[in-house]
Parts: C-alpha cells; sequence; structure tokens
C-alpha cells in the first residue's frame, strides 16, 4: 500500500459513505482501491474500531457480504425523535418522485429507481427512509444482494390511503414507452393522487 493507512481509511469511509444503503462488497473495494482482499480488510478493521469510540455515531458493519455504514442502535431513540418532529416537513419533488416510483413499482431497487429517474436518488431514498415512508422489505437475488424497497403503513396514513391498492392503475401505455415517458406518467398519476386527497 503506497498510501498510509489513514488515507486508505479515509478513502474507504467515502466509498462506503457514496455506497449508502446498498454498501460495497470486499471485491469491489478491492477493484476501485487496487488492493489485494486481505489488505482492504485489514484497512475496513481498523475503521471500524475507530468508530467503536464512544464519540462516534456511527459504525461499519457488513450486511449480506456487503460492507456500509450505518447509525448505531444506541441513538436510535434521537433519530425517532427528529422522524418525530411536529409539522412534516413537505417532501422535496425529488422524495415525491422516488416515492412514487416505489409506491407503483415495489420491491423496487435503489439502481432501478436511479434507471428510471435518470438521476442518483441516495438522498431521496435516505429521506423517505427517515421519514419511515418507504423501508426495506427484503434482498435481490443476484451479484451484491441489492436492497428491496417498498411503503410503509406510514406511506398510507401519510397520504390518507387505506390500501396501496387506492393508488389509481397505471395505464397499459406505461408499459409500452420508453422509461422516461414511464417515469412522467408515474408522477401525473401520483400528483392526481395527491390532488385528491387534499
Amino acid at each position: 500500500m503506497s498510501l498510509g493507512i489513514i488515507e486508505w481509511k479515509a478513502i474507504v469511509e467515502a466509498l462506503l459513505f457514496a455506497a449508502g444503503d446498498e454498501g460495497l462488497s470486499l471485491h469491489q473495494l478491492a477493484n476501485v482501491l487496487d488492493l489485494e482482499n486481505q489488505e482492504v480488510i485489514d484497512i475496513i478493521e481498523e475503521l471500524s474500531q475507530n468508530y467503536k469510540e464512544k464519540d462516534r455515531g456511527i459504525e461499519l458493519v457488513e450486511v449480506a457480504g456487503q460492507y456500509q455504514l450505518t447509525t448505531k442502535k444506541e441513538h436510535a431513540i434521537y433519530l425517532k425523535k427528529l422522524v418525530e418532529v411536529p409539522g412534516n416537513t413537505s417532501l422535496s419533488q425529488a422524495a415525491l418522485e422516488t416515492l412514487a416510483i416505489v409506491a407503483y413499482r415495489q420491491p423496487i431497487t435503489r439502481a432501478e429507481i436511479e434507471e428510471i429517474r435518470g438521476v442518483k436518488t441516495e438522498r431521496p431514498i435516505h429521506t423517505l427512509v427517515s421519514k419511515i415512508l418507504i423501508k426495506e422489505v427484503g434482498r435481490a437475488e443476484g451479484t451484491g444482494r441489492a436492497i428491496l424497497y417498498g411503503t410503509t403503513k406510514e406511506f398510507l396514513e401519510y397520504f390518507g390511503l387505506k390500501s396501496i391498492h387506492e393508488l389509481p392503475p397505471l395505464p397499459e401505455k406505461a408499459k409500452e414507452e420508453d422509461e422516461q415517458e414511464e417515469a412522467d406518467l408515474f408522477f401525473e398519476k401520483f400528483n392526481e393522487t395527491l390532488e385528491n386527497i387534499e
């Protein structure tokens, strides 16, 4: 390793932060860093030890072979309070678009959402998860075992729906047009639903 352990830890931390809740496998990290697997493991172990200090609010975990950064369980009570702050802040357009796709396409991975939207969705997904409007509902098959997202009971309550089936069905056209057209239909129908609720 040409760089020092401090520099490597900072790089791995940046990569895991950018990867979000889908995380990165040992193989992916080794390829990006151009290091041997054992070298990456050593860096991860060092970084993990750093996060175990009392003054750190996040930790490095391995889930289904994917390394990811997550908040510590002992701080869950404060995160819950943050979500329950009175006067629910309104959702951004990006969050609404992401939520519409999850609502109609669930279960769905972040990569599939990004393919439809054409842009990164890490921040909107984080917002929706923190507001308990979507949640992890499983793992996709295949390499990486990406997280699958679906809507929650709170989603139904937030929009005044009794069931996900109350969302208007997408027209057959959505299955025939390109992804951008499909996304536009998602948002159009979802906005109609919001207008009906309001």
